[in-house]
């Protein structure tokens, strides 16, 4: 078995232990923005498309979600699965748009779709405005399992999680995620080879979308809310960071990415608290309202001393390179 299936099958033993140790939903959390940002590095690290909007398709899908659930009376299942399928139409619709553009353009463009989509999800009635949706029940899966157990649900989580990255695994060593990678690498090269660029690039801007949709989805469910938060240009920003934390273009590495971010939000309070009382200086309290000093201080050492990211780098020092070939990292 090769060393990358043995870390999988480590990944996931780890992953059935957690909630032994760890807080469930504050995993759930990190389980649902690595599905996120893995969603996101499909796009930006193996097409070569940078979306400053993807919080749409995130925020969007937990709006959409909440309202199913809490006022449509719609099943669990059917409520993530409307989220998912709203985010997939509407990545369309704004690939559609945005790939008749290149480079910082189509960026641009992502960004204000968001911007117009945002201001949409502020003004209509069933979003609940600047208080979003709250108490969204997480009800029963297929009718039979009660998600109210935060344990039942910590694995449904694991299981839909597992599921969206052996999906994205499978996209990125399938024929159409060669042919993806190729675009990103020379897109001139792959039209001149008679591929239609156009559409590659819309088919994995839906997806992408779908799979940032389902992990929306799954928060509103997990926490229980859906607010503006969700779908603000912020929340783009952070899924970036995320991403380029971890490693663009690698597997894992998005995983590490949210990892670390959603734990500086949750615990970083906690840590200044602890070296506060160690320590005896009270300036280490501050650190806990610093977590965006912090993102930013860790993000600065990763471009500057870690350009593809703590797992990219990881991999390049640990993979032999071959001469003349240009080796795609399958952590």
């Amino acid at each position: 078995m090769k060393l990358k299936n043995w870390g999988y099958v480590l990944a996931l033993l780890i992953l059935l232990a957690a909630p032994a140790v760890l807080y469930p939903v504050l995993v759930m959390k990190v389980l649902c923005y690595a599905l996120f940002a893995c969603a996101f590095n499909l796009l930006i690290g193996f097409a070569g498309l940078v979306s400053f909007g993807h919080a749409t398709f995130f925020g969007g899908a937990s709006y959409i979600c909440g309202y199913a659930l809490a006022s449509l009376g719609f099943p669990t299942e059917l409520g993530i699965l409307a989220g998912t399928a709203a985010s997939a139409l509407i990545g369309f619709a704004v690939g559609s748009l945005a790939i008749r553009r290149q480079g910082v353009y189509f960026s641009m463009i992502t960004l204000a779709l968001a911007q117009m989509l945002y201001f949409f999800y502020l003004q209509a009635p069933f979003t609940g405005g600047e208080d979003g949706l709250q108490a969204i029940p997480r009800g029963r899966l297929f009718g039979v399992i009660d998600l109210g157990d935060d344990l039942i649900m910590y694995y449904v989580v694991v299981a839909i999680c597992l599921a969206g990255f052996a999906l994205i695994v499978r996209t990125v060593h399938s024929p159409f995620g060669q042919v993806l990678q190729a675009i990103k690498a020379n897109e001139a090269r792959a039209i001149s080879l008679g591929y239609d660029v156009s559409k590659y690039k819309v088919l994995a801007f839906v997806l992408s979308a779908a799979l940032a949709g389902l992990a929306g989805a799954t928060k509103a469910v997990v926490l229980g809310s859906a607010t503006l938060t969700d779908v603000h240009w912020g929340m783009s920003g952070l899924v970036i960071l995320m991403t380029l934390i971890g490693g663009m273009g690698t597997f894992i590495g998005p995983v590490i990415g949210a990892a670390v971010i959603v734990g500086l939000e949750n615990k970083l309070g906690d840590i200044g608290d602890f070296l506060a009382t160690t320590t005896g200086i009270d300036w280490f309290r501050a650190i806990g309202v610093s977590v965006p000093l912090v993102t930013g201080l860790i993000f600065m050492a990763c471009v500057l001393t870690f350009r593809k990211g703590v797992i990219g780098e990881l991999a390049h020092v640990l993979r032999p390179q071959r001469a003349g070939r240009k080796v795609v990292d399958d952590v």
